[in-house]
């Protein structure tokens, strides 16, 4: 049987990123969301998860926070250590995925801007590909870092500025142009695709992001590049 997808009746976010509308986006994409990155990413999407746990570096019983973990597939490294990490997400179509997935993993529901955890509670945050889609990327930023204890970490991986300008404007046209393109054969709403390109190419680079940790509190703030640029591993630590 011929199925058609009605895609006007899909749901998109603007660049104002109204938590209603980027829920509503990723509820739409959720059953497809991991495949169709990791055939838009290249394959990349797995070595990224697999830095991002690197840098967190839990030990066996740490608290990990994953925040905008959707269906968990970066929450799954860090637990691999021997960490128990809570994932959470707003979208509750990603969290109904991510349980069916991976039934023994906690998933919470939750917005980034009033996490629903006491202060102090996690030896580490993180959160991948998600501080992008936050109205308020300070806020974001300021209320992770009051749910982690002193001392504790937090690794933020995010598409970022390819360094290389050849490289970049190569990337550019991709971005803008192949990426939704790609995103119509593999995606059950593509549309939420053409807001990822314009959401990436609006989002700040590796040192401007470096200064909002700063501002938001945290410290011994520094990035690494990853796959030349496209994604940037950000770390901090909350002041003892």
């Amino acid at each position: 049987m011929l199925v058609l997808c009605d895609y006007s009746r899909m749901s998109r976010a603007g660049l104002d990123k109204t938590p209603r509308d980027v829920a509503a986006m990723f509820d739409d994409v959720a059953e497809r969301y991991d495949r169709t990155n990791d055939v838009l990413a290249l394959g990349q999407t797995r070595r990224w998860r697999a830095q991002v746990a690197k840098a967190v570096g839990a030990l066996p019983g740490d608290r990990v926070l994953d925040l905008a973990a959707g269906t968990g597939t970066s929450s799954e490294p860090i637990a691999a250590a021997g960490a128990f990490v809570v994932a959470c997400d707003f979208s509750q179509g990603m969290l109904a995925v991510g349980r069916q997935r991976n039934p023994r993993m906690s998933f919470v529901a939750g917005d980034g801007l009033a996490l629903p955890f006491a202060d102090a509670v996690f030896d580490a945050v993180t959160i991948s590909f998600g501080l992008r889609n936050m109205a308020d990327r300070q806020a974001g930023l300021a209320e992770l870092l009051r749910v982690t204890r002193p001392g504790g970490r937090i690794v933020v991986c995010e598409f970022s500025h390819p360094t290389w300008r050849p490289f970049r404007e190569v990337y550019g046209t991709y971005l803008m142009g192949a990426l939704p393109k790609v995103a119509r054969k593999t995606s059950s709403n593509p549309d939420a695709y053409v807001y990822l390109a314009e959401s990436i190419r609006a989002w700040p680079d590796q040192r401007e992001l470096a200064q909002d940790l700063q501002q938001a509190g945290w410290q011994q703030v520094g990035w690494r590049n990853l796959t030349g640029g496209i994604v940037a591993l950000h770390r901090g630590t909350r002041p003892a």
